[in-house]
């Protein structure tokens, strides 16, 4: 399935049980299969109302990818932790890099929101849909998250 957001197009790969299976930016024209649910939570999350998304993911990696694919999912909006963290978070000290790895391998871009995690400068490194896209969403995120805490 492929829907346009306020970032550009997006595709997701459902499977049959309408479980996510892979999610990304730009033009995907084999991403098949559909699942509504999908689309509206993207869309409420590029219109700033939702800040976690709660869908059915079918992934598929080793037991350490899945820990981290599973830790990203805890990353509150708006915020960063280094590859470090991660890796700690996952129950692997000493093991940025192998998060750094497991992180790049995430097939479910912004559901399961890889963007979030930054080197341990703080710079903004590696994303597979570029660098801009992920400072974008950062920054997104940063404003939408204020704007809500100015609001109480």
């Amino acid at each position: 399935m492929q829907f346009n957001t306020s970032f550009g197009p997006v595709w997701a790969e459902i499977d049959g049980n309408g479980a996510v299976r892979q999610f990304g930016f730009g033009e995907n024209p084999s991403a098949g299969g559909f699942n509504e649910e999908v689309a509206i939570q993207v869309r409420e999350y590029f219109d700033g109302v939702r800040h976690s998304f709660v869908l059915p993911l079918a992934m598929r990696g080793t037991a350490f990818q899945l820990r981290v694919w599973a830790e990203l999912q805890e990353i509150p909006y708006g915020t960063t932790i280094t590859y470090r963290e991660l890796g700690e978070r996952a129950g692997k000290e000493n093991s940025a890099r192998a998060a750094a790895r497991a992180n790049a391998t995430n097939p479910i871009a912004l559901i399961v929101p890889c963007h979030r995690v930054v080197s341990a400068s703080g710079d903004v490194t590696g994303y597979l849909y570029g660098i801009e896209l992920k400072k974008k969403l950062l920054e997104f995120e940063t404003r939408i998250r204020s704007a809500s805490r100015d609001a109480f």
